[in-house]
């Protein structure tokens, strides 16, 4: 799938504790991805794979790509059934302790990648790159706001 061009407005971030642990996974596996597939298995955590070991297609939505002090930029995808939910949230890529997903590979490390995420500004769904999205039909569009 080609990757759209970002805006000012970036849908995806990470901690420092998670560039930390990229960066070390980096070192030990080349260029990285993400992927957080919203399936019962997996529980919806965010999984790490060395760049194209997890093949992306039609069913996935690139979100962006996180800057993690790696020699490229990381991108990071989501299945386009989730992304129809949580089109309206930024998300963080976060670490702690615990044990990760079977496949993502910090499994081992004794830490997990977590997603926090927060619901993106008016201003912040009007300056997000209009083609993210409408590969499903949903272009960014402001919260409803509450009656009263």
């Amino acid at each position: 799938m080609d990757q759209p061009p970002q805006a000012d407005t970036s849908r995806v971030a990470v901690t420092p504790a998670a560039a930390e642990m990229i960066r070390r996974l980096r070192e030990e596996n080349g260029p990285l991805m993400f992927h957080q597939s919203g399936g019962c298995c997996d529980g919806s955590a965010p999984m790490c794979f060395p760049l194209g070991d997890f093949i992306t297609g039609d069913a996935d939505q690139f979100l962006g790509e996180i800057d993690a002090g790696t020699p490229e930029p990381v991108p990071v995808w989501m299945s386009k059934e989730q992304f129809a939910y949580w089109r309206h949230t930024h998300l963080t890529i976060d670490l702690v302790p615990g044990r990760g997903a079977g496949f993502s590979l910090e499994a081992p490390t004794g830490f997990r990648f977590l997603i926090r995420s927060r619901l993106l500004s008016e201003e912040e769904m009007a300056d997000l790159d209009p083609q993210v999205g409408a590969a499903v039909g949903v272009q960014p569009q402001p919260l409803p706001r509450p009656a009263g």
